[in-house]
């Protein structure tokens, strides 16, 4: 893993990206501290699927009454 300055990122950050593509990890340092690290993003491959929850959740048909706990603060 290769450490680079801020400044230094900024001025070759093109390279840079080309090396991360390469497999290569950059960390970024502020004053010799590691801030962020560069990689490469990937898309997950796994995709959502709608309603795969069915079933799994239940409302009380009152949910949406006020609280008795709170009438105090209503009226």
């Amino acid at each position: 893993m290769k450490q680079v300055s801020i400044h230094e990122a900024k001025t070759h950050l093109s390279r840079l990206i080309a090396k991360v593509l390469e497999g290569e990890e950059i960390i970024i340092a502020k004053g010799n501290k590691p801030v962020v690290k560069l990689i490469e993003y990937t898309v997950s491959g796994q995709s959502r699927k709608l309603g795969s929850a069915k079933g799994q959740i239940q409302m009380n048909p009152d949910f949406d009454e006020p609280l008795k706990d709170f009438q105090d603060y209503i009226e």
